[in-house]
């Protein structure tokens, strides 16, 4: 059986930050084709689906689709803040290689 995928305290953290200012809105993972791997993430405020697995925290959701479930099944959602840049990053143990954006991958 494949493990959900999980989100950090520091993750839902950011996306209270972002949410503070306006309406809450959930913030959606999911995985398309493309990239320079393969895979890409696809990661934004959405709505919620009738379908969509909801991950809950500090007042907050993530969502992801069924279709996206199996790619991220295991997965860890995070923010990282660094010198480089701040943006919500996916430790995902089912990609086999990413690209150096981590933004793009396969499986």
């Amino acid at each position: 059986m494949n493990l959900p995928p999980k989100v950090t305290p520091r993750a839902f953290a950011r996306l209270a930050e972002i949410n503070a200012s306006g309406e809450p809105r959930p913030l959606r993972v999911a995985v398309s084709g493309g990239g320079c791997s393969g895979f890409q993430y696809d990661i934004r405020l959405d709505d919620l689906a009738p379908d969509d697995l909801v991950l809950e925290g500090e007042g907050q959701r993530v969502l992801i689709d069924p279709v996206s479930l199996p790619f991220l099944a295991g997965s860890v959602i995070d923010w990282s803040d660094e010198l480089i840049g701040a943006r919500f990053v996916i430790d995902n143990p089912n990609a086999s290689s990413s690209c150096g954006c981590g933004t793009s991958f396969s499986i």
